[in-house]
């Protein structure tokens, strides 16, 4: 599938469903979410604001949803 730029996506993401069957997601700049580690909630990524700095990583970044963030940031949390 070619990207905005007509090129191929270099970043995907793998997973194995079974032991023959696996799905491969190209990574784009509206398809990339994790959980907002206070409620649960679904929040959407940014990869490029999030790791811009070269100072995150995967493993050690969380990202909050727009209302915990603000709770936080009140200190109420």
């Amino acid at each position: 599938m070619p990207s905005r730029l007509g090129v191929k996506n270099m970043f995907y993401v793998r997973e194995k469903i079974s032991e023959t069957a696996a799905i491969t997601v190209e990574i784009h700049d509206d398809n990339v979410f994790c959980t907002c580690p206070l409620c649960g909630c679904e929040v959407s990524v940014d990869l490029a604001e999030i790791f811009g700095d070269g100072e995150g990583d995967l493993y050690g970044t969380a990202v909050y949803c727009t209302e915990c963030s603000r709770s936080r940031l009140e200190g109420n949390i």
